[in-house]
This record gives structure tokens, sequence and C-alpha cells, in this order.
């Protein structure tokens, strides 16, 4: 197996269980020694339930929310632990688990996993999710954003088109649509966050940029050198085997991204 696969490759555990987790992933450090409230809450979603991590910032007064929204591999430490370091910008970050605890043993199981999940119940999870945000957290102050890494950056992008309360998206090497329908209704804008050895993502970008400038909607990509897909998780000082292009882009993302945060 290859090193990235193997550093990826988990066990998602529900998280009302207390077996021991199996999991080759890195974020749980970060977590264990937050000076921030985290926590798992159910959320009704049509006739289903699902759970969702929240973590909240340390702030005296009301703050926006920025809805999370996972890699291919579910809520995994590191997601958990970049909410916390959302929370720590000053921001609440809440992240839905969209497999509803599926668990899988490696790339291609969280891949058919993923790909099994239909876009209208993606849609029903993140709509009640948002909802949530808006309605259920007393400290949130109304603004809602919306981020997304990988599968979930290109779900981001495409989600932004069908929630009119966003205020922001911000998306990491997801694919950007490719047709006009798909940012007619976007209200917001969006930062898009790319690797450069990414040839098959950023292959999506000159498109939306075309449509996006044609609807009249700010979409802003930046594309970071020497960085791979994944740079964000790879990049992650904790990360054994992190490469100095993926860190060094990560540190830049993080710069820009809390800037735009601020904004919110």
């Amino acid at each position: 197996m290859k090193p990235i696969a193997l550093a990826l490759t988990i066990f998602l555990i529900a998280p009302a269980m207390h077996a021991q987790e199996v999991i080759k992933d890195f974020g749980k450090e970060r977590l264990n020694n937050s000076p921030r409230h985290g926590e798992w809450v159910e959320i009704k979603s049509g006739e289903r339930t699902i759970k969702a991590f929240i973590v909240y910032p340390e702030r005296k007064d009301k703050a926006p929310a920025v809805l999370v929204v996972h890699e291919i591999f579910g809520v995994t430490d590191w997601v958990r632990s970049l909410c916390d370091e959302v929370a720590e910008a000053g921001v609440i970050a809440i992240v839905p688990d969209l497999l509803t605890g599926q668990k899988f043993e490696d790339v291609d199981g969280a891949r058919k996993a993923i790909s099994a999940l239909s876009k209208e119940q993606v849609k029903a999870d993140l709509d009640a999710t948002a909802d949530y945000a808006l309605t259920k957290i007393p400290s949130c102050n109304g603004t809602l954003a919306i981020c997304g890494f990988c599968w979930g950056g290109g779900v981001a992008f495409g989600y932004a088109n069908e929630n009119p309360k966003l205020k922001a998206v911000y998306s990491f090497y997801g694919n950007a649509p490719d047709e006009a329908s798909k940012v007619t209704n976007i209200p917001c804008p969006v930062y898009g966050f790319y690797g450069e050895n990414d040839e098959r993502v950023n292959a999506t970008i000159p498109k939306a940029e075309e449509l996006m400038k044609a609807a009249g909607k700010k979409y802003e990509p930046v594309i970071y050198k020497g960085a791979g897909h994944g740079f964000m998780r790879l990049g992650e000082p904790s990360n054994p085997a992190v490469r100095e292009g993926d860190k060094k882009a990560r540190d830049e993302a993080w710069a820009r991204w809390k800037t735009v945060l601020k904004q919110l």
C-alpha cells in the first residue's frame, strides 16, 4: 500500500461508541489540548438523525458559523482538529457526519461509501445542519459560511448555489462548477484554495472563472506553488510524512483564510 493510502486508512467509529478506535490519522493531540469546547450534537434531517461535531470559539460576543464539509474519509480527528483551528480564529465550526457512522478500511472503501450518497441526501443533511447553526446555536450571530475539502470542496461550491443564506464559500481543492445553472444563484464570494500539483482539480478552474464572471459573481482561486492535493491535511506539522511544499501551502492558505474569515 502506498504511504499516503496507509496514512488515510481509518475505521470511522460512530461517535456514541466507546470501543477502541483504530485510526491512522492525526489531529488528536490538538483536540486533547484545546481550551475550546467541542461537542457532538444530534440533528434531525427529514426522517433521519445525523450527528455533527461543533467547536465554539472563546469570545464574549456572538460569532459567525462555518459549515464544514469533510473529505471522503468522514469526520476524522483531522477534520475535528481543523474545526478547532477555525474556532481558534473566532468562528463557530460545525461538521456534519454525512457518512452517518459508516465504517471503511481503506481509500477505495471510503470512496465507495461517499459515491453511494445521493445528492438529495447530502443537500438535506447540509440544509438541516445550516438550519441548526442558525437557529439552535444561541452563540451564533446569524452569519453562516461554508468550507469543504477535496470531495467536500466541490460539495461546498455546489451547495452555495442552493442556499441563499450563505455569506462566503471556502473551497479547498474541490472540483468547480461546469455549468452556468450551477452558479446562477450563488449569493456570496467564493474563495478557492488549490495545490499546484493537482491538475485534475485545477483543470476545472478556468471554466468556473468564466461562468462566475459571466454571472457577475466573485470567485478568487489561488493556486499554491509546490503543493499537492489535500495539502491542508497532508501539510499538518503533526503528519509524520509531511512534505515541505504542502506545509508551506497550508501555512499560506491558513493566513489567507483567517483574513477572509474576519470579514464575515
